[in-house]
């Protein structure tokens, strides 16, 4: 599922990764530790496509797909991306409208459809029940007065939906 064989990367000419090999296989989950410094967050940029992160040497695929070519939009297309340490609050935008946005910008890139609100309705019910969610969440501002443990709740009801 990720491959990564001696991948060497840098920010602003300082190498931060040297040499790391990481094989993360479907189903498995991994936890990445160390001290401040040892490059846990460049490795997280890197891999979701920093534009100040540069690659030098090694190689990073995701579902036998090089990422490196790949733009960061790219690789969320695929299903790579970061979520925040600190969820932002986005007032004015209601999560039932940045999810079925993000949901049909997806079906799009895979030519697809856009999705009615009815079917979508539908989805992100079954999503937000494994979840334990009820249905306010969905016309609530995105992360709006939500707390810490309602923003990452919320995060990974986007996840199971993209």
């Amino acid at each position: 599922m990720l491959e990564i064989k001696k991948l060497h990367a840098s920010i602003e000419d300082k190498a931060i990764l040297k040499g790391v090999n990481l094989s993360i296989k479907a189903g498995e989950v991994h936890a990445i530790m160390g001290p401040n410094g040892s490059g846990k967050s460049t490795l997280a940029n890197v891999l979701a496509g920093h534009k100040d992160y540069r690659v030098t040497e090694g190689t990073m695929h995701y579902q036998n797909t090089d990422l490196i070519p790949l733009s960061p939009d790219e690789r969320a297309h695929l299903g790579l991306f970061l979520s925040f340490q600190y969820p932002v609050e986005i007032p004015g935008v209601s999560n039932l409208y940045l999810l079925k946005s993000a949901l049909n910008a997806k079906r799009k890139h895979l030519g697809l459809e856009e999705i009615d609100a009815i079917d979508f309705l539908s989805i992100v019910r079954e999503k937000m029940k494994l979840l334990q969610m009820d249905d306010s969440y969905l016309y609530r501002d995105v992360n709006s007065g939500f707390s810490g443990g309602e923003k990452k709740r919320n995060e990974i009801l986007q996840l199971l939906l993209l």
